[in-house]
Order: C-alpha cells, then structure tokens, then sequence
C-alpha cells in the first residue's frame, strides 16, 4: 500500500473541478472484467474473491479527507454532504460550506463538520489503513459526531436523544440487542448498511482484536446482519452512493462492491443467515400479534418449519396453498421459516 500523493492539489483546484468530476461519476461504472474473478460465486468464496478485488487501496493520509471531501461528499454551491444533517426532500437545518467550517472545535449541533467514522476507530485500535479508508469515514457534524461516538447502529425505541434531522440515541429495539445504539434517518440506512458489508470484505481476515457488539467471529454479530440486511433491503442505492463510489474509486483505486451489485449482500450474508433473496415467488410471510400470516399463492401444500439462528427447531407444522395462519410464540429476534413442497424449499427470514 503506498502513501496518496496526488491529493496535495490545491483546494482551488478541487472545488473547480467537483462539477465536472460529479457529472462523470454519476455515469460510471467499474473497468470492464473488475469484478470478473468473483462472478458465479456465492457466499464465502464470494467474499473472498471480492476481498482480494479491493484489498491494498491507495491509501490516503488523514489530512488528505479534508480535500477528498470536495469531489467525494459534495452539494451544489461547494456545500457539505452530510448524513447526520441532510433532510432528503426538504431543507436541512443547516448546511456547511467545503473546507471554511471544518472543525475546531464546536459548542452545539450546527457548529462545524468533522470526519465521522462511521466503523469508529476505537473498534479496530485506531489502525491503519482502516483509519483513513475513504468508504467508511463521512463528513458530519462535529456534535452528532460526538453523541453517536463509538455506539452501534440499531433501531431505537424511545429517544435519549435526537438531532434535528431527525438521527437518534437510545435503547436499542432491534431483536438480539437492547444496548444502547444511534439511528440515522431512513434515507441513508442502506448507505451505512453497505459501508459495513464493504469493511466485513476489505478487511476480511484481518479483523483479529477488532471488538464491538456489532462484530463476532471476525464478521458482524447476527443481529447485526440481520440489521443491516434490513437497512439494505429498505433503502436501494442511490444515486448519491453511485457517484461517491466512483468518486472514492478515483482516490483509492478500489470499490464497494455492494453499491456496484446489491444482490452480494444477499449472497454472502443472506447465505450466511439461511435467506434467498427477498419477496421470492411461493412465500410471503409476515407477524401480527399471535403468529405468522402465510401467503403462498397457488405453491402446493407444505411444510412449514421454524428455526432460530442457533438451528433450534421451534415450530412445525403442515400448511395448504392460498392463505394460513399459524399460531407462533416464541420470545423476540430473528427467526427462519422454510416451506418444503415437492417442488423445493422457499425460505424466509422475520422478524418477531
């Protein structure tokens, strides 16, 4: 890995050329035949080959962000891009201007924006390359920076804390977990879901003395994955994360992957947790308050099976074509159910 030596252009350079360099992004795509060494593959060989697709970046210097920030994080008119404070639709509650208020110091929210970690440092010792890696360190506001600190994301019930657009702090609700966690805005759940999948894979296998209550084993905790799965599920790429993939692509010569081609998060992870894609043909299921609503179109009847993540057994049970419901008790957390018919096995993951 070698130090990044071209980023010591001058900031007049950089803030003329983000226009240009944005309208390019926008548009492109990885080199042809960047990600031919991992096509047809599935579940850890997928991670594997990808890992060796991005491993040794360029890597930057922490000096170096300030400027990135200017073709990696940028708005119209030289402005912040930032998570913590950005009301997609709407008008954010203030908004910073590249390079004339980076922090300092700050006394309140809308002071000044900082480089957030958004994998905080102290998980992986304040390392190197990680500390710098373009892909998991946003600009953000400076005090949200300071109240989110080293905590997980997750769901949050009732709000210790909240900014004002709307990111929170508080007990987590997220099955598996009831520590306390912070909560962006819905609009960029599957952006800080994909920057994890992407450290799970440039760093794969290099994750010993990494501690969180997110990470277990050298991946993500399940109920992390099974968290961020979700995040990823409900908030597709955006146009946003495409061209600052690109952008990133530019300055450190590697990629996330998951921005690139969603469906690997399903095909790692999902494998990992017993899932195909979601909303497949043959079985929709979903929760009300005594059990599971069972939608199987015209599949042929079945048997339905219930495990937890460990692979206990906690339900079984026959079900017809059409619609069902089954009664389900169980405590809270993330269940498998599978369908078995003479056609195959349909599976899903719930919530309960």
């Amino acid at each position: 890995m070698t130090e990044h030596s071209y980023l010591s252009r001058t900031r007049t350079w950089a803030v003329g050329a983000l226009g240009a360099l944005l309208t390019s992004c926008a548009s492109a795509q990885p080199p042809a035949g960047y990600y031919a060494s991992a096509e047809g593959l599935s579940g850890q060989p997928l991670r594997v080959a990808l890992h060796n697709i991005i491993d040794n970046h360029t890597v930057l210097s922490y000096g170096d962000l300030w400027d990135a920030y200017a073709t990696t994080d940028a708005k119209p008119g030289n402005k912040v891009w930032d998570m913590y404070s950005d009301v997609p639709g709407g008008t954010p509650p203030y908004v910073y201007t590249l390079f004339s208020d980076q922090c300092g110091s700050y006394n309140s929210e809308g002071d000044c924006y900082n480089r957030e970690h958004s994998f905080p440092q102290s998980w992986f010792n304040d390392a190197n390359p990680m500390r710098t890696d373009l892909f998991h360190v946003y600009p953000t506001d400076g005090w949200v920076n300071n109240k989110r600190g080293n905590l997980p994301y997750g769901e949050v019930g009732s709000a210790d804390w909240t900014s004002q657009n709307g990111s929170k702090v508080g007990l987590c609700i997220s099955p598996g977990y009831n520590g306390t966690v912070f909560e962006p805005i819905d609009e960029y759940k599957g952006d800080l879901a994909r920057t994890y999948f992407y450290m799970m894979t440039r760093y794969y296998g290099e994750m010993s003395g990494w501690n969180s209550d997110m990470l277990q084993g050298g991946d993500l905790s399940p109920w992390a994955m099974a968290l961020l799965i979700d995040w990823h599920d409900q908030d597709p790429v955006s146009s946003k994360e495409t061209a600052r993939n690109n952008a990133v692509f530019a300055l450190q010569d590697n990629r996330n992957p998951y921005i690139d081609r969603p469906e690997w998060v399903h095909a790692i992870w999902g494998l990992i947790l017993g899932l195909e894609e979601p909303h497949q043909q043959g079985l929709h299921l979903r929760t009300d308050a005594t059990g599971l609503l069972l939608d199987r179109g015209t599949d042929l009847e079945g048997r339905l099976q219930v495990h937890d993540l460990s692979g206990r057994l906690i339900l079984e049970a026959p079900v017809g074509e059409g619609q069902s419901h089954i009664a389900f008790q169980a405590g809270r957390g993330v269940y498998i159910a599978a369908v078995s018919t003479a056609r195959g096995r349909r599976v899903q993951r719930f919530l309960w």
